[in-house]
């Protein structure tokens, strides 16, 4: 049976915005900070493995520059920057709704403002945000 992946299908959300208007190609990666174990050998070759606890993960979305969902991050990220005692902390969600693929932390927030370029035509704009504490899961469609 052939497997089915619709870009249209992944939803995101932070802070309970709908994220929308994607530039073409990649447009959203999701990388852990840390790896999940570490290790040390000793002198004799005996290997101990050591768990960590750092559960960050950062996302990039890519956005084009017409998308309104600029102007919903960048007010988020300005009342972060203005308010005090984490304002723009919030909730982030992506989920592939036609499979198993998953990314989820209650704690999130924008780690700055995108580099921006002027062009003839429209460019991306490229958000960065950090997830405390990210739920995780690679599913197939």
């Amino acid at each position: 049976m052939a497997k089915f992946y619709d870009p249209d299908q992944v939803a995101v959300s932070f802070a309970g915005a709908t994220i929308q208007g994607y530039a073409d190609g990649e447009y959203i990666t999701v990388e852990q900070v840390s790896d999940a174990f570490g290790d040390v050998v000793g002198t004799d070759g005996e290997v101990a493995r050591s768990k960590s606890n750092d559960r960050r993960a950062t996302v990039t979305i890519k956005l084009l520059q017409t998308s309104e969902s600029n102007s919903i991050l960048s007010g988020l990220h300005n009342l972060d920057l203005n308010a005090p005692n984490g304002a723009g902390v919030g909730s982030f969600s992506m989920v592939d709704l036609q499979g198993k693929t998953l990314v989820q932390a209650e704690q999130s927030w924008i780690v700055k403002f995108p580099d921006n370029s002027m062009d003839r035509t429209a460019k991306s704009r490229e958000w960065e945000f950090r997830l405390a504490k990210v739920t995780r899961v690679e599913g197939g469609n």
